[in-house]
């Protein structure tokens, strides 16, 4: 079992030649496709017909040179996928909302390779905005890497975060190919609250998610915490005690009056968190 295709987002963050490289290694482990994707985005110009008539010339430059950026990122994933000797990867080149456009090819592939947004960088509210559209409404798996760091050793060691939930059970399973290529796999659930210390507990079917990885060829330890809050904390905790190099986790999230945002746990461990995370919803 392995990833057939990858996806990973090319534009001109200084963090993208490293996304690049972490991609470009993980398509060569499972000899998967790399699609390399620079979306220009859109210029939105003001409603009033009067100033955006005034715009428009200017709208249409801005355009230009976001399309020239696009192509620039482009070429730039196509002479690293050649320094690389990796020979099955492709640049898509796409003027559209970054956000829609990347929905719609993650539909074609297997896993997304995102960044998280570095906080000092400009455009970290726009880039946080982006990822988080990406990990709630997309049909397949995100894999997001830290600003900070360096992650382009294998992921030999991966913490699995299970609370009994569908977004938990569909991240193990989209998981599943890296899990594979792990030695050790840590699934890691946290006790409910209310429950007098010292009693016997196995949260949400902690043991039959075990036997289910064994069946697909995965051994791997259980870990039962004491109930903390916040939850992105005590699992940066456990991440670190562990010494993984992965979080495995699904993504909460839920409806405030018309819109669509993000649980606070996920949106803490993305906005902290210290290595890579494959996220699913």
């Amino acid at each position: 079992m392995g990833y057939r295709s990858l996806l990973v987002l090319l534009d001109h963050d200084p963090l993208c030649s490293a996304r690049t490289r972490v991609a470009i290694r993980l398509a060569k482990s499972f000899d998967a496709r790399l699609s390399g994707f620079a979306p220009t985005g859109l210029i939105d110009l003001p409603s009033a017909p009067a100033a955006a008539a005034s715009m428009a010339e200017f709208a249409a430059e801005a355009q230009d040179n976001l399309l020239r950026d696009a192509e620039s990122a482009a070429r730039a994933f196509e002479k690293a996928c050649a320094a690389a000797g990796f020979s099955h990867g492709e640049a898509i080149v796409e003027e559209a909302d970054s956000a829609t456009a990347l929905l719609h090819h993650a539909l074609c592939h297997d896993l997304t390779i995102l960044n998280q947004p570095d906080p000092s960088l400009y455009g970290h509210a726009v880039r946080r905005e982006l990822i988080e559209q990406i990990v709630l409404f997309s049909a397949r798996p995100t894999l997001l890497l830290p600003y900070a760091g360096s992650f382009e050793a294998p992921l030999h060691k991966v913490m699995v975060a299970w609370d009994g939930s569908r977004e938990a059970a569909r991240a193990i399973a989209d998981a599943l190919p890296l899990l594979h290529q792990a030695r050790e796999v840590h699934l890691v659930a946290w006790q409910e609250r209310g429950l007098r210390a010292g009693a016997p507990v196995r949260p949400r079917r902690l043991d039959e998610v075990r036997q289910w990885l064994k069946w697909h060829g995965v051994e791997a330890q259980i870990h039962i915490e004491p109930a903390a809050a916040p939850i992105a904390e005590a699992m940066l905790s456990r991440i670190s005690d562990l010494g993984a190099d992965l979080l495995v986790m699904g993504a909460w999230g839920h409806t405030r009056w018309s819109e669509r945002v993000l649980g606070g746990a996920t949106r803490g461990l993305l906005a902290s968190m210290t290595v890579p995370v494959l996220m699913s919803h």
